[in-house]
Parts: C-alpha cells; structure tokens; sequence
C-alpha cells in the first residue's frame, strides 16, 4: 500500500514537465492561418486608353497555403447602362467592386505593355484577418456598388481608405516638401500626350481645380499612392514600422500601343479660326458688309458648347461647379442667333464684348483649356466689326 502513495506525486511531476509537440508538417498546417496571407498593393502604369490615362490600384490578397490568389478592383463599371454618358456629366456613376484572380488582370496589362507593382504590406495577423473580412463584407451584392468621384471617391482613395481602417495604429506618410499641385496640373501631367484629353479635361474642370491639394488628395492618383506607401509608416502606442516589407514586379513595362488621334492641337485649331476670322473680317472690310453665316457658326458653336458648361454646373462633381469658361462658352447667343440669320441689329455683340473682357480677366484666377484665349480674340473681331458696321 505505501508504494501507490509515490503514484499522486509521480502524477505531478509529469504534468508539470513541458510536453513536446508532435511533428507536423508546417507547410501544410500554418500555426496561425493568416500567416500564410500576403496582402499587396497593385499599382498599374497608364495605357493609351482615356480611362487608363491616370493608372489604376488594386489590392491582391494571396493565400500561399490554398493557392488562392485574387484581385479586389473598385473600378468595375458598365457603359452599358442606361443613360451612362449623361451620368457621368452630372456626376451619378456607379462603380464597383470587383474580383478576379490575379494572372487574368495582370495579363490584361501586359497586352498594353503597362507595368504591375506590388508592394507586399507588413500587416499583422489580425489586420490581414480584419481587412479580408472587410473586402468580403464588401463584395457582397448589395455593398459592392458605390458612387464614383474621380476626385475624392475612386479606385485609388478606396483601397487606401480600406487599409487604413482595418490596421491597428495611424498610417503616417512622410511629406512630400514643396509639392501642392493643383487638381489640374496633376490631371495634365496624366494627360500631356492625348492634347484633347487635356483639352476636355480643362474646359470642364472649373476654378475650385485649380487650388492647391494637400498630400491626402493627391492619393487620388495611383503614381502618387504608390509613393506615399512606400514611405508610409505604422505608428501604435510610440512604435513605428513601415508599411510596406517587399516591393516585387509582377508585370514588367512593355512596349505601349497607342491609337491614332486627331493630328491637330487644340491651339492649331483655334489659330485657324482666327486665321479665318481675321479674313472674313478683312473681306467685311474691303466690301462693306457683314458675313452672317460667320457669325451664327459662331454663336451656334459657343452655345452648343456653353449648353454642357452651363449643364456642369449641376453636376455632383465638386470641381465643375464654378467654371468661369461659361464667360466664353454659354447659352445665351442661342437666343440672339435668329436675329443675326435675318439681319437685324442685335444686342448679341455688345453682350459678347463685355463677357469676353470678364473671361479674360477672369484667367488670372482659372487655367483655361488651350486654345480658348484665341477663340475670345476672335470675338472681340466680329464686335469690332459690328461696332463699325453701326
């Protein structure tokens, strides 16, 4: 009997000796699920498509365990659906969440020669476990679609925004000195080799685009993103880490097809229309008349035109709101137009001289599209001309 009393003591030395795991094969079963995710920032360079000029962002969430490999796009969107251009001019598009695996979407830039980067995030488990959740929660059909701002709302600002909340700590980016562009600028810098992608971008765009942006809003480019992450840091209770632990290529730049476009630059165009108005206006001269089908083609041209200014100023797009441009290009010589095509005296003309002066002095405090300065001395001309002609 008193050799069974060593068997409670016995019992407790056992259970206090640390057990050894059994051997497992750790690829095949990680400790810790998230381990095994990778959670990168896609940065794709620019193509000659005009809805590719400004590149494009995605977030890649690779699982190196199961294989899974997926892209979470926020810029899927339809121009199929009904009154989609008109939409779009007032602001209300509709974009998307979108997901698809990551060879398809890298293989779509590489058919453009445009290069995908990568920056693998340094995400703890929790965070990586939160913002795949997130991603998910937000794919399902009713949270996928959002309202589109090409400014404030896009397929750049949304992943960024998505990261933010689901890390523990601020991401704090390191500033960028000396550098507050405008809206404008950095849309022309996209832009500066389709000339009537900038021209239209310009002549829609209004005053409030020519302010300066802080760091924050110029995220809305995906160039600008990719550099501020790359020296972003995250900072939790006095502790800093970077953002981003490896940077990789997945698609390398290649050669970029481009398309044909108009040859002529918009300043070409408008300095042919002055070349033919200071014709016109010499021939008026020399004959002591007044070429009326001159003038209703341009009353009809900057009212047609003005018609989609005037119509921007409705549009939810916060940039368009104020486009001293409608000085030039508005709505009103529609309603002089009849008189000019059957010849009688018309107020048009001393109306058009006092705007044309406004929009001119106005440039000090709005960038103008190209070209749009010369259109208004040409104006000016058939003022002069009917200033005579009384």
């Amino acid at each position: 009997m008193k050799a069974f009393s060593f068997l409670p003591v016995l019992l407790a030395i056992l259970a206090a000796l640390p057990l050894r795991a059994v051997p497992t094969d750790s690829a095949a079963v990680p400790a810790n699920p998230m381990d095994s995710v990778e959670i990168g920032l896609l940065t794709c360079a620019p193509h000659d498509e005009v809805y590719s000029l400004y590149g494009h962002t995605a977030l890649r969430c690779h699982n190196l365990h199961s294989g899974e490999d997926l892209v979470f796009n926020y810029g899927i969107y339809n121009f199929k659906k009904p009154h989609f251009v008109l939409r779009f001019v007032f602001g209300l598009t509709d974009y998307e969440l979108g997901v698809a695996p990551t060879l398809p979407f890298c293989n779509y830039y590489a058919q453009w020669g445009s290069q995908v980067t990568e920056q693998v995030l340094d995400l703890t488990g929790a965070e990586k476990q939160r913002l795949v959740e997130a991603l998910r929660t937000n794919y399902l059909p009713q949270n996928r679609v959002y309202r589109y701002n090409f400014f404030y709302d896009n397929c750049s600002t949304r992943p960024r925004d998505m990261l933010e909340r689901c890390i523990d700590g601020e991401v704090v980016y390191a500033p960028r000195p000396d550098y507050a562009p405008s809206f404008r600028q950095m849309v022309g810098t996209c832009t500066e080799g389709s000339h009537w992608a900038t021209f239209g971008n310009d002549i829609l765009l209004g005053v409030k685009a020519d302010l300066a942006t802080t760091q924050r809003e110029q995220q809305f480019l995906p160039a600008n993103l990719r550099h501020d992450i790359d020296r972003a840091v995250v900072v939790r209770d006095g502790v800093s880490r970077p953002l981003v632990k490896e940077r990789r290529e997945l698609v390398p730049a290649g050669v970029q097809t481009t398309s044909t476009v108009f040859p002529l630059r918009p300043i070409v165009c408008a300095l042919l229309l002055l070349a033919v108005s200071l014709v016109v206006f010499g021939y008026e001269q020399m004959r002591h008349t007044v070429v009326r089908w001159f003038d209703v083609l341009l009353m009809v041209a900057a009212g047609l035109a003005g018609c989609i200014l005037f119509v921007m100023l409705f549009s939810q797009h916060p940039t368009t709101s104020t486009n001293l441009q409608l000085l030039l290009l508005n709505p009103l010589p529609l309603l002089f137009v009849w008189q000019v095509v059957r010849g009688r005296r018309s107020r048009w003309f001393t109306i058009s001289l006092c705007l044309t002066i406004a929009f001119l002095v106005c440039a000090l405090w709005q960038d103008y599209a190209e070209g749009l300065e010369v259109v208004a001395v040409c104006l000016l001309l058939r003022y002069i001309r009917h200033a005579h002609d009384k």
